[in-house]
């Protein structure tokens, strides 16, 4: 082989290389650009989802597995300590983030950002087919069963379905004949926290529901629109 055909391979070879080492490179850059840089988004509000997948998530978001961080109070385990030191201010009872418009405070900010929506009136959630507007996604997800008519959330012992969880509650305690709600003026006890409210009614004499036309007053919605036809003839 001569000089000049040796010297030709060489001068391949190194090109070749040199386009290895460029490629190498350009793609640690680009792994580094996906995995490491993040953009901020700070000024915009937090949505349920942002809670799941933010280095602080809302507690009730998280994805409880097993992994590295532990809590030494309850044992719960966490995958990552971000998520542990969230979790820490259940047990502390530390709110380290204040609402600038009242003196409500929350361990989460996202959980602030939700609050500071009743201040300012913002709902930025809407429903698709009717455009009510809301101030949760969550709202929008229970809201549009109303639509679909599905009813997920089913009683054991008598089969009754229910849209929310709580009116579920509510029925167990038919069940269980229990009575949570007491009147603190009498002996009275109820199921529901609604029902007692409307209970204390009869002990203050408030009647919070009035008659646009005669200005009658009512302990009841029930008694006013019972009320309302006498109006209508």
């Amino acid at each position: 082989m001569d000089e000049k055909t040796n010297e030709d391979l060489t001068q391949s070879f190194s090109d070749k290389s040199r386009g290895l080492l460029q490629t190498s490179h350009s793609t640690e850059q680009s792994v580094f650009s996906s995995e490491c840089v993040r953009v901020d988004t700070s000024n915009q509000l937090d949505t349920d989802e942002d809670c799941k997948q933010s280095d602080t998530p809302c507690d009730d978001q998280m994805h409880v597995e097993s992994g590295k961080h532990t809590c030494e109070v309850c044992t719960k385990t966490f995958t990552r300590s971000s998520n542990l030191k969230t979790h820490m201010l259940i047990h502390t009872g530390e709110r380290p983030f204040s609402c600038k418009d009242c003196d409500k405070k929350f361990t989460k900010s996202c959980d602030l950002k939700r609050h500071t929506l009743i201040h300012t009136g913002e709902r930025p959630f809407s429903c698709k087919l009717c455009n009510k507007t809301f101030t949760k996604s969550s709202h929008v997800k229970r809201h549009m069963l109303i639509h679909t008519g599905e009813r997920p959330i089913g009683c054991k012992l008598c089969n009754k379905t229910f849209t929310k969880s709580s009116h579920l509650k509510d029925q167990m305690l038919i069940h269980t004949c229990e009575r949570p709600f007491s009147c603190n003026d009498c002996d009275q006890k109820f199921t529901k926290s609604c029902d007692l409210k409307r209970h204390m009614l009869i002990h203050t004499g408030e009647r919070p529901f009035s008659c646009k036309l005669c200005n009658k007053k009512f302990t009841h919605s029930s008694n006013l629109k019972r009320h309302m036809l006498i109006h209508k003839g």
